[in-house]
C-alpha cells in the first residue's frame, strides 16, 4: 500500500468506527464473572504461590488492576475498535514501563513486559494504559481535575506523537525512542515553565541515578552468597526457592539440572547472534522466583552462571510463557511456542532489546513440558513509584508512557491510518477519558467482588509476600 492509501484507510476507518464510539464503558447484563476468569488462570498455576498472588492484587484497586489483564481483556473485546491491528503489548498498564539498559549500554524509557504480546486492535493498549493512570490517580487522592487532565495527556502525548512518526521517513521512525537524557531535559523544561517543581527534577534525577546501579551485580549481591564453598542462589521462601528444596531426589534433581544445561544450550539458537557472550558462561545454580503481581503463581526460575570466575557471574532469569490472555479474543499466536510468542513481540516493539533474550520449550520438574522465554534479570532498572507520586509527575509520566506506546506501536503496526484516524483534535483523547474514569469505576467494583471472594473462603490469600 502507498502512503496515501494507508492515510485513506485511516481516514475510512474513523468513518465507520467514529472517534467517540470509544467514550464510555458500562457491562453488559452477561458479563462474565471477574472473580471465575482468575480461579481459571490458577489451574495452572503453581498451588501454592496462587495465594501469594491474590495477596499482592489485594492491597488496592490499583495491584489488583495489574493482575487482571485476562478480566479487561474480556471486556474490551467488546468494545468498538477501528480494525487498525498493532503488535499488542497485552498488558499496557503504567508500572510496566521504565528505564533500563540498551544494547548499546545507554539508559532508554520503553516499555518492559510483553507476557501477553499478540497482535490487536491499538486501542486496547492505549485504553489500559489511560485506565492504569485513572486508577493510580484516584488511589494517591488526586483532584477530580486533576485527574482527566493526566488521563488526557495519556492520549494526547500518544496521538501527537503517532502523527510525527507517520511524518517521518522509514527508518528515523523504527529507530525513534525516548533516552535519559530527552527525560532529564523535559523535566528541567518543566520547572523552568513552572509546569514542575525542584522536588520533581530532583526525583526524576534520584529514579535515573539509582536505575545505574540496579544492575546485575545489584541482583548477584543480594541473590547469591557462597555455600559449602560454591556460589549458589540463597533461600528466601517462599519467594525464591533453590531447586534442592523443591526436589529432594538427588538423582531425580540431578536430571533435571542436565535438562536445564541442556535447555540453555539449545536456547543459543534463538539469540540474535550466534557468536554470544553466553558460549562463555558455566551453568552453576537455579532457584524458583516470584515475581511480580499478574505473574506470581507461572513458573519463573533464576539460573546462575559463571565467566571467567567467581568474580565474573551472570544472573538469567527463565519465565514460563502461557498463551496470551489476548488470544482467546483476538486468535492464538502464528507461533506455537510462546516463549518465542513473547519474545518476537518485544523485539519488534521495544526500541532495544536485551541481547540475552532467547526462548526454549522444556520439561520441568513435575514432567510437564511448558515453554519459557529467558532474559537477564536485572541489566539497569528504574520505575515510578506510585506510592509518592504526585500530580505534575504523573502528568509528565502519563506524557512519557502515552509518547512510548506510540513509538512502539508506530513500528508494529500502520503509523499513518493509525494518525490519520487519531486526526489533530482532542476527540479521541476526550472519548478514551471518559472510558478510563468509567472503567475505573468497573475495576473497583470487580476489586470489592474479588475482597469479598477472599472473605468469604471461595479464595485463599497470603498477605504480607
Amino acid at each position: 500500500m502507498t502512503f496515501e492509501s494507508r492515510a485513506q484507510y485511516g481516514k475510512n476507518s474513523r468513518a465507520e468506527v467514529p472517534r467517540s464510539a470509544h467514550a464510555g464503558w458500562s457491562a453488559s447484563p452477561n458479563r462474565v464473572d471477574p472473580v471465575a476468569l482468575l480461579e481459571e488462570q490458577a489451574a495452572s498455576r503453581v498451588p501454592e504461590l496462587v495465594p501469594i498472588r491474590y495477596g499482592r492484587m489485594m492491597v488496592s484497586p490499583l495491584t489488583f488492576y495489574r493482575g487482571a489483564a485476562l478480566i479487561m481483556a474480556s471486556d474490551l473485546s467488546s468494545t468498538p475498535n477501528s480494525g487498525i491491528r498493532v503488535q499488542l503489548c497485552g498488558d499496557a498498564h503504567l508500572s510496566n514501563f521504565g528505564l533500563f539498559a540498551s544494547a548499546e549500554r545507554s539508559l532508554i524509557f520503553d516499555i518492559n513486559d510483553f507476557d501477553e504480546t499478540l497482535p490487536g486492535p491499538w486501542e486496547w493498549d492505549l485504553k489500559r494504559l489511560a485506565t492504569s493512570f485513572e486508577i493510580t490517580s484516584r488511589y494517591r487522592g488526586f483532584s477530580e481535575a486533576d485527574r482527566k487532565a493526566i488521563t488526557l495527556q495519556v492520549t494526547q502525548a500518544y496521538r501527537e506523537q503517532m502523527r510525527r512518526s507517520a511524518e517521518q521517513g522509514v527508518m528515523a521512525s523504527w529507530y525513534d525512542r525516548l533516552d535519559v537524557s530527552q527525560v532529564s531535559s523535559w523535566v528541567k523544561s518543566a520547572r523552568d515553565a513552572k509546569e514542575a517543581d525542584k522536588k520533581q527534577v530532583k526525583r526524576t534525577d534520584e529514579v535515573i541515578a539509582k536505575a545505574r546501579t540496579k544492575d546485575s551485580m545489584t541482583a548477584f549481591a543480594k541473590l547469591v552468597g557462597v555455600v559449602d564453598g560454591e556460589l549458589r542462589i540463597l533461600a528466601n521462601a517462599p519467594l525464591i526457592v533453590p531447586v534442592e528444596d523443591l526436589v529432594s531426589d538427588i538423582h531425580i534433581r540431578e536430571a533435571h539440572e542436565e535438562a536445564m544445561r541442556a535447555l540453555i544450550a539449545a536456547y543459543q539458537t534463538t539469540l540474535i547472534s550466534q557468536n554470544h557472550p553466553i558460549r562463555e558462561f558455566t551453568y552453576r545454580h537455579m532457584a524458583r522466583k516470584v515475581v511480580g503481581v499478574g505473574s506470581v503463581g507461572t513458573r519463573a526460575w533464576v539460573l546462575l552462571f559463571e565467566g571467567r570466575d567467581p568474580a565474573d557471574p551472570l544472573l538469567l532469569q527463565a519465565k514460563e510463557a502461557g498463551e496470551s490472555v489476548l488470544a482467546r479474543f483476538v486468535g492464538a499466536s502464528e507461533y506455537s511456542n510462546q516463549g518465542e510468542r513473547v519474545v518476537r513481540g518485544q523485539r519488534l516493539m521495544q526500541s532495544s532489546s536485551d541481547i540475552f533474550l532467547g526462548w526454549q520449550h522444556v520439561t520441568g520438574i513435575d514432567g510437564i513440558e511448558r515453554d519459557f522465554y529467558i532474559r537477564q534479570l536485572h541489566d539497569w532498572k528504574g520505575s515510578v513509584d506510585v506510592e509518592t507520586l504526585r500530580a505534575s509527575g504523573a502528568k509528565f509520566y502519563a506524557r512519557m508512557c502515552g509518547e512510548t506506546l506510540a513509538r512502539a506501536h508506530a513500528r508494529a503496526g500502520d503509523r499513518v491510518a493509525i494518525a490519520r484516524y487519531l486526526g489533530s483534535s482532542d476527540r479521541f483523547d476526550q472519548a478514551i477519558a471518559q472510558f478510563a474514569a468509567d472503567y475505573a469505576d468497573q475495576n473497583q467494583s470487580d476489586y470489592d467482588a474479588f475482597v469479598a471472594a477472599v472473605e468469604s473462603g471461595r479464595l485463599e490469600a497470603t498477605p504480607g509476600l
